[in-house]
C-alpha cells in the first residue's frame, strides 16, 4: 500500500512540473505572439470600396510594416501621398521604376510589353475603366492602381501630373498580408506579375504569429488543467483500492 502511495506522489510531482512547464511555455508564446505580431503588424480601416472583392469598405486589414525599397509588383500597400490627400490609401502596385504601363488595346494591363492576368477584378469589370496611356514609371516610384477601377482614386486618375501619377516609394508604410475582419484571411498571391522580373513579395510571418499565439493558448489551458483533472483521477483511484480492500475482508 505504501509502495503504491508512494509512486503516486511521484507521478503527481512530476505531472504537476511538466504541467507548470506547459503554462510557462504557453504564457511565453502567447505574449511574445503578440508582441511580435504588433511589432511586426498594424491594422488598418480600409475607408473605400476601391480595393473590392479583394477589400471591401470597412473592412480592417493586417499590413506588415516594411521599407518602400521591399515593394514589388502586385503588393496591395498602405501609403500616403499629399497630392492625392492625406489620409492613408490602400492599392495594388502594378508598375515599379523603369516599367511600362499600358491598357487596354489588347484587353489587358500590359507591363513591358506582357499581358498580366487580373483575376482579382470584379467579375465582369475590365481591366481599366478609362484607359491607360503607355506610360513609363519613373525611377524609385510606384504605379497602383485599386481592383475596382470603376471607382479608384489612382494613378489612372493623376496620370496627367508631373509624377505620370506615381507616388514614391519611400510613401509606402506596409504590406497588407490578410483581411483580419471579416476574417477572409490570407490575401491570394497575384501570379501575374510572376513572370516578371524581381517575382513576387513574399508573405510575412503572420502564420508563425498566429500558431505561436495558439500553440500558446492550448499549453496555457492544458497545464492549467491538469490539477483538477489529477485530482479527479487520485480520488478515483483511491476510492477504487478502498473499495477493494472492502471486498477483500469481506471475502
Amino acid at each position: 500500500m505504501s509502495r503504491t502511495r508512494r509512486t503516486d506522489e511521484g507521478q503527481g510531482r512530476l505531472g504537476s512540473t511538466l504541467s507548470g512547464l506547459a503554462v510557462a511555455l504557453g504564457c511565453v508564446l502567447f505574449l511574445g505572439g503578440f508582441v511580435w505580431g504588433a511589432i511586426v503588424y498594424q491594422p488598418y480601416t480600409v475607408p473605400t470600396e476601391s480595393m473590392t472583392p479583394t477589400i471591401g469598405a470597412g473592412d480592417r486589414v493586417l499590413a506588415q510594416r516594411i521599407d518602400g525599397s521591399e515593394v514589388k509588383r502586385g503588393d496591395v500597400v498602405v501609403f500616403t501621398e499629399s497630392a492625392w490627400g492625406d489620409m492613408p490609401m490602400v492599392k495594388r502596385v502594378v508598375g515599379i521604376g523603369g516599367d511600362k504601363i499600358a491598357c487596354c488595346e489588347a484587353g489587358k494591363l500590359t507591363v513591358n510589353g506582357k499581358e498580366i492576368a487580373e483575376p482579382y477584378l470584379p467579375k465582369g469589370q475590365g481591366p481599366s475603366a478609362t484607359g491607360i496611356p503607355t506610360t513609363t514609371v519613373p525611377q524609385g516610384r510606384l504605379f497602383l492602381l485599386g481592383d475596382e477601377r470603376s471607382g479608384s482614386l489612382d494613378s489612372s486618375v493623376h496620370i496627367g501630373d508631373s509624377s505620370h501619377g506615381t507616388v514614391p516609394r519611400s510613401a509606402v508604410a506596409a504590406r497588407v498580408d490578410a483581411v483580419a475582419w471579416p476574417m477572409d484571411g490570407m490575401l491570394a498571391r497575384p501570379t501575374g506579375f510572376e513572370a516578371l522580373p524581381g517575382g513576387l513579395s513574399q508573405p510575412g510571418p503572420l502564420r508563425l504569429v498566429l500558431a505561436a499565439v495558439v500553440a500558446g493558448a492550448v499549453l496555457v489551458l492544458g497545464g492549467a488543467a491538469y490539477g483538477p483533472i489529477a485530482k479527479r483521477a487520485s480520488k478515483g483511484r483511491g476510492r477504487s483500492r478502498a473499495s477493494a480492500g472492502e471486498r477483500a475482508l469481506a471475502g
